[in-house]
């Protein structure tokens, strides 16, 4: 398998060697509160089931779908663009409907990067953002992730010293891994440097709807003036809806990316099953209460996650958007590094997380908390977690520190 040329180009799957773990103690009968992977156990709206169910089995639903999206589908999306971010886009040209937006985000890469492009990714960052690019022949050029003044100058630096001049820029905020918004000035001086240097600029907008301060929902980089002409945008129903499993996510912008983007989908997919994209139409046109219910939900798990995880000794940042905590590691377990403490976290507390090094290597201080369970198993993790702080001195002493994970 290593043999091949794309397979080499990917390092091993951190993520797995936790699972791995995770699928050996539950063998063993170990009731494992997972906290590690960003998939919601919330409820797909029931008015959104319903649609699925009532177009299942209908004369030709069972066809061929439309690569880019059913009409209707796209048109519910530039709908939901012009409620939310006061952003008009052209359904026909300005929309694709994606098998998620990851995948939506693997075919841009592969429609708009030649061999040995370089591309401007943050770091730490979503797998899918470097890694889309790496498996099109693309060469990675790390940058900073938080979304500060202090960028600037680094991404300067970093296309000045890039040979041959990168081609794109990625951005994820509300950010998955380290939940860090974006200010719409942010935003302007974003895609003003993106025109300065003739860079396209990709932005991950996957946790819109996700945030917990309702005076300041993140904004959408397309609400700059004339971002349009150098972006797309990816949106996905996966957390806002709790759809992850259904696959459905959407790519908008700039017409002609939009359009390498079709012609590549086009060469692989036929679209999503048409029950699917009609469900998911119903979603965007339908009432918003179930986002709200979305929101209340993971705040009180936020808040539930603060609480506890302060009153067993881990003191953690206050996520503003997103599902996720991005949290430094116990000063004392650091020397370990994020997959070696998160193996031991498993095996001595039976809590699973997702080890920072998974999301670059400038995460490697940290681990990503994920709010998929209810506050009650929460509360449960953070008792466990606090045994396992309280008796580490005696049964830790042949194990801390150790070399971190490379």
């Amino acid at each position: 398998m290593t043999d091949f040329h794309r397979i080499k180009r990917l390092p091993p799957y951190v993520f797995e060697q936790v699972n791995r773990i995770k699928a050996a103690a539950r063998a063993q009968g170990a009731d494992i509160i997972d906290l590690g992977m960003g998939n919601p156990d919330l409820d797909a709206p029931r008015h959104v089931i319903e649609k699925l169910v009532e177009t299942a089995g209908k004369p030709r639903t069972d066809r061929y779908s439309a690569s880019k999206g059913i009409a209707g589908l796209r048109r519910a999306q530039a709908g939901y663009y012009q409620r939310r971010f006061g952003v008009s886009l052209n359904p026909d040209t300005q929309v694709v409907a994606t098998l998620g937006s990851k995948e939506g985000f693997a075919n841009m890469a592969q429609a708009i990067t030649a061999p040995g492009d370089v591309v401007l990714v943050p770091n730490p960052s979503y797998p899918i953002h470097a890694f889309g690019f790496l498996m099109a022949g693309g060469v990675i050029r790390s940058v900073p992730a938080e979304p500060t003044p202090a960028m600037f100058p680094a991404l300067e630096k970093a296309v000045a010293h890039s040979i041959p001049k990168p081609v794109a820029l990625v951005v994820c905020y509300p950010s998955n891994p380290t939940a860090y918004v974006a200010s719409l000035d942010f935003y302007r001086d974003l895609v003003a440097f993106a025109k300065k240097h003739e860079l396209i600029l990709l932005s991950d907008l996957a946790y819109a709807e996700v945030y917990f301060d309702d005076a300041n929902p993140p904004p959408s980089v397309l609400q700059v003036p004339g971002a349009i002409d150098v972006t797309v945008e990816f949106t996905s129903l996966s957390k806002t809806f709790s759809m992850a499993g259904w696959r459905m996510g959407f790519a908008v912008g700039n017409e002609r990316l939009l359009a390498a983007l079709t012609r590549v989908k086009s060469y692989l997919d036929y679209g999503a099953f048409t029950p699917i994209q009609v469900a998911a139409t119903a979603a965007l046109n339908g009432p918003d209460d179930c986002i709200k219910e979305m929101r209340a939900t993971y705040k009180k798990r936020r808040d539930a996650l603060i609480e506890s995880f302060g009153k067993a000794g881990w003191k953690l940042p206050v996520p503003q958007a997103s599902m996720f905590a991005w949290v430094p590691i116990p000063e004392k377990y650091r020397p370990l590094g994020s997959l070696e403490f998160s193996k031991l976290l498993l095996e001595k507390s039976d809590v699973a997380v997702a080890p920072g090094i998974g999301f670059g290597e400038h995460g490697d201080d940290y681990v990503r908390i994920a709010l998929v369970e209810n506050e009650q198993r929460i509360r449960q993790a953070a008792r466990n977690i606090r045994r396992f702080f309280d008796n580490s001195d005696r049964t830790l002493h042949n194990v801390v520190p150790m070399q971190k994970a490379v």
